[in-house]
C-alpha cells in the first residue's frame, strides 16, 4: 500500500502560510521603464508555436537575504545576466506559474483566476525555500504588465496571452542549501488554441508503467521546474509511438494521476451504477492542484446533475470500465489547452480506444461534460459568461 501524507485539498496554501505577507514587494513601489523598440507581432496567433514569441516588456523584482525584496520594475524584454554558479543552474532551485489573459467580446482584457495562481506560487516558493510574498500584490503587478503590453493580447478567437511568472535562485554558490538571492520575474507570450495539434481527433496517451512522474512525499504537487525535466525523455518515447502525451501511473496499484502536465477526468458509470465525474485526489500529493481542475470541479458541483468525486482510481478500473462500455468521456485539463478529449491509451500490449465509448447512445450525449466545461470556462475567459471572482479585468 502507498503511504500518503496529508494535504489540504480545499486550498493551495500550506499550513505555514498566512493569507498575506508583511515583507512583500509592493505594487506602489513599481518602476516602469518603457521599451524604445517594439517587437514584430505575429499576424496569425493560431499558427504560432506555443511559447516561442514574447511581448515587449517583462517584470522583475529581486530578493536578497537581510535586505528583503527590492522594488519591482517593468522594463524592456531582455536577457538576464546570471553568474555561472547561480543555484538555479546547479540545484534546480526554480518554480513557475502559468496563467492567461484574454481579449473579450466586449473589448475588455481578462486574466483567468490569477489569485489562485499566485497563491499556488507562494506554496511552491515555501517548498523551494524561497521568500514569501503577498499574492494580491503579485496579481496587481501581473495586471500592470498585461496593461503595458495590452496590444499583445491576441484579438482572434481561441487565442490568448500566456503569462509566465517565475522564481529562480540566483545566489552564486555551489553549496547545496537555500538560495540567499532570488529573482522573481514575469514574461508574456501570445499563443493559439490547438496546443496538441491533434486536429480535433483527440489526444493519444502512452501509459508506460516503467516511469513515474511523482511519488508520496515528493514535490509532484508543486509547480517546480525539477518536476518537468525528467519527463522529457519519456515524452520522446511517447512521440515515437505516435502518442501526444504520457499518462502517468503510480505505485503497484497503478494509480491514475496526470497526463503530461495536465489533470485527468473520467465521466463514467461507476461500479454502483451512478453517473460520476471522477478525478484523482490532491491528498495523495501526487498531482498538481490545477486551476482548471478546480474550476471544473466547482462548476460540476454547481450543476448538481451527477456525482462529482475526488478519489483514487487505477488503470485497472479504467480498462475494465472501457471494456464494459461504462466510460463516456475521458479528458485532460490545464491552462494551455483548457480541456482535451482522450481518444486512445497505449497500455502495456494494448491499444485502448477511448473515443469509441463517446459515440454510445447513452447519458454522454445528454451531459457532454467536456464540451460544456470548455464552453463555460472559455465563455468566462472571453466575457461571454459573467461569474464573480473568476476573472480579473485589466483596466486600460
Amino acid at each position: 500500500m502507498l503511504r500518503l501524507f496529508p494535504f489540504n485539498s480545499t486550498r493551495f496554501l500550506s499550513r505555514g502560510l498566512k493569507n498575506t505577507c508583511s515583507n512583500s514587494f509592493q505594487h506602489k513601489d513599481l518602476i516602469i521603464r518603457k521599451t524604445e523598440k517594439r517587437f514584430p507581432k505575429p499576424k496569425n496567433t493560431a499558427d504560432v508555436p506555443f511559447g516561442k514569441i514574447y511581448s515587449d516588456h517583462l517584470l522583475n523584482v529581486d530578493w536578497v537575504e537581510g535586505k528583503g525584496w527590492g522594488k519591482p520594475e517593468i522594463r524592456p524584454f531582455e536577457g538576464f545576466q546570471l553568474h555561472p554558479a547561480a543555484k538555479v543552474l546547479h540545484s534546480s532551485l526554480e518554480l513557475f506559474e502559468g496563467a492567461k489573459a484574454y481579449y473579450g467580446i466586449d473589448g475588455k482584457i481578462r486574466i483567468f483566476r490569477p489569485q489562485l495562481n499566485m497563491e499556488r506560487m507562494r506554496r511552491s516558493a515555501e517548498r523551494c525555500a524561497f521568500p514569501d510574498f503577498d499574492a494580491k500584490e503579485a496579481v496587481k503587478l501581473l495586471k500592470e504588465l498585461v496593461k503595458m503590453d495590452s496590444d499583445w493580447v491576441p484579438r482572434c478567437a481561441g487565442s490568448s496571452l500566456y503569462l509566465r511568472p517565475t522564481m529562480i535562485g540566483t545566489e552564486p554558490t555551489l553549496g547545496l542549501a537555500e538560495s540567499k538571492e532570488v529573482k522573481l520575474f514575469m514574461i508574456c507570450s501570445p499563443v493559439g488554441q490547438n496546443y496538441f495539434k491533434s486536429e480535433g481527433t483527440g489526444v493519444r496517451l502512452l501509459a508506460d508503467t516503467s516511469f513515474v512522474r511523482s511519488w508520496p512525499g515528493g514535490v509532484g504537487s508543486y509547480k517546480m521546474g525539477c518536476n518537468y525535466a525528467p519527463t522529457i525523455y519519456v515524452q520522446q518515447l511517447a512521440a515515437k509511438r505516435d502518442c501526444h502525451q504520457v499518462m502517468w501511473l503510480q505505485g503497484k496499484e497503478q494509480l491514475v494521476t496526470e497526463a503530461g502536465a495536465m489533470n485527468l477526468f473520467m465521466f463514467w458509470k461507476n461500479e454502483q451504477g451512478e453517473e460520476e465525474l471522477i478525478t484523482a485526489p490532491l491528498d495523495t500529493g501526487l498531482l498538481l492542484p490545477g486551476i482548471t481542475r478546480r474550476s471544473i470541479l466547482e462548476l460540476a458541483r454547481e450543476w448538481g446533475e451527477f456525482k462529482v468525486s475526488e478519489r483514487s482510481f487505477t488503470m485497472a478500473d479504467v480498462v475494465k470500465a472501457i471494456d464494459e462500455n461504462r466510460v463516456y468521456e475521458f479528458f485532460s485539463s490545464g491552462t494551455a489547452a483548457v480541456v482535451g478529449g482522450i481518444s486512445e491509451i497505449q497500455y502495456v500490449d494494448r491499444s485502448i480506444g477511448v473515443d469509441r465509448t463517446l459515440r454510445l447512445p447513452t447519458m454522454a450525449s445528454k451531459h457532454k461534460v467536456m464540451q460544456r466545461m470548455y464552453d463555460t470556462i472559455t465563455g468566462i475567459q472571453y466575457g461571454r459568461i459573467q461569474k464573480d471572482g473568476w476573472a480579473e479585468i485589466v483596466e486600460l
